[in-house]
């Protein structure tokens, strides 16, 4: 998640004379934080509740909830900032007219991909986010074992490219680059027919995805399938074709996890039910990351820096901080983060019920990436981030 926390309460400290203790000041406590001029006005001092006890201060040369003590002076010195320009949108976009509501994401739909994402998008640059990534969901009728559709010069990613670079030229445009959403099998690389995702097959077809999609405008291309090798291949054949200068934003750790069902759900590409005498795995554990493994990060890292990534991403985000953390440690490329469905679904789900006041909680993601460095923030909070209704940016 990518948008501010409000600003939490916090215990302040008032001081009382106490009676028969001349020029002594005792230190009281409230949970209730008072503007600081209520403490020295007219040069009284505020009143504690009865039954507060008198005790003499203690003598603490460092005081840290001095630098806490009013909105201005937390302000001044915070470590970590959250601008419009951190945050990408991601976008789901249909070949149809009509938005239609993705029930497992409340408040986030299916744009149709003429008219509901230019507004869409219109709307994110009012509050200066002007980088959104794309996510087709493909007819099932063009969906193959080989996701040929992927690379189709006027498939639904190609030509909402090319209308969104005609509406507004300087937008920033994400790319997913993975076979899942064109892929029968639902998965993101070709299934061989005992089960095994074809590794070196697979990335030849994300070149040809990837190429076709700067072809139609794109700006980065965001490899999410983790198949062995493919960051360098992508920039092999981009660099053949030309596009030096497109970009790219390597799913570097990638983590297996229930986070994604939700996507998988607006796209409908979960991996299906084998047929007949295929075999098709039912998760994604033989190219995702093991979530257990933490060292593993940085093989996937040295790859694909070596391989030209020019971003790194680490998804889902909230759960791998300390991933964020290790890679900021041990790369000078830039590391952003995906706030992915799950996240944004739990915390839905949550104030739904009112067990969490969205308002409030719904910084909390993009605070605490930020706060390891991560250089940009994908979520679908990004527009409510953004306004300043939503907190300090």
């Amino acid at each position: 998640m990518c948008c501010s926390l409000p600003l939490e309460d916090v215990v302040y400290c008032v001081f009382a004379k106490a009676a028969g203790h001349t020029n002594k000041v005792q230190a009281v406590a409230t949970d209730v934080e008072r503007p600081v001029a209520t403490q020295t006005a007219a040069g009284k001092k505020p009143g504690a509740p009865p039954g507060t006890p008198l005790v003499t201060p203690q003598e603490l040369p460092s005081r840290p909830r001095r630098n806490r003590r009013s909105p201005t002076i937390r302000g001044a010195i915070s470590e970590t900032h959250i601008s419009p320009a951190n945050l990408i949108l991601p976008v789901f976009v249909h070949d149809g007219e009509k938005n239609l509501p993705i029930a497992s994401m409340p408040g986030v739909d299916r744009l149709g991909w003429r008219h509901g994402l230019l507004e869409s998008v219109a709307e994110a640059r009012s509050v200066g986010v002007n980088s959104v990534v794309l996510f087709p969901k493909t007819p099932e009728h063009l969906k193959t074992p080989t996701g040929e559709e992927a690379f189709n010069p006027d498939g639904l990613v190609q030509r909402s490219i090319r209308l969104l670079k005609d509406t507004f030229p300087d937008l920033e445009i994400y790319t997913d680059v993975a076979l899942d959403p064109y892929n029968s099998d639902g998965h993101d690389g070709i299934v061989r027919d005992d089960g095994v995702i074809m590794n070196d097959e697979t990335v030849e077809f994300l070149c040809r995805q990837a190429v076709s999609q700067a072809q139609a405008g794109a700006d980065c291309v965001s490899p999410s399938d983790m198949m062995d090798g493919r960051v360098g291949a992508i920039r092999a054949a981009l660099d053949s074709e030309g596009f030096t200068n497109v970009s790219i934003m390597a799913y570097t750790a990638k983590y297996a996890s229930a986070y994604y069902g939700p996507f998988r759900d607006a796209l409908a590409s979960a991996p299906q039910a084998a047929g007949g005498s295929r075999v098709i795995p039912r998760d994604k554990k033989t190219y995702q990351q093991d979530p257990g493994n933490y060292r593993e990060a940085l093989r996937e890292a040295m790859a694909d820096e070596a391989e030209g990534a020019d971003i790194m991403m680490v998804k889902p985000g909230l759960p791998y901080l300390d991933i964020i953390r290790l890679l900021r440690d041990n790369t000078s490329l830039p590391v952003a983060a995906y706030h992915v469905s799950g996240e944004y679904a739990m915390l839905k789900a949550a104030a739904e019920r009112g067990f969490l006041d969205e308002e409030a909680a719904g910084g909390g993601g993009g605070g605490g990436v930020a706060g390891l460095h991560a250089a940009c923030n994908q979520s679908y909070l990004a527009l409510r981030a953004a306004k300043p209704a939503a907190g300090t940016i």
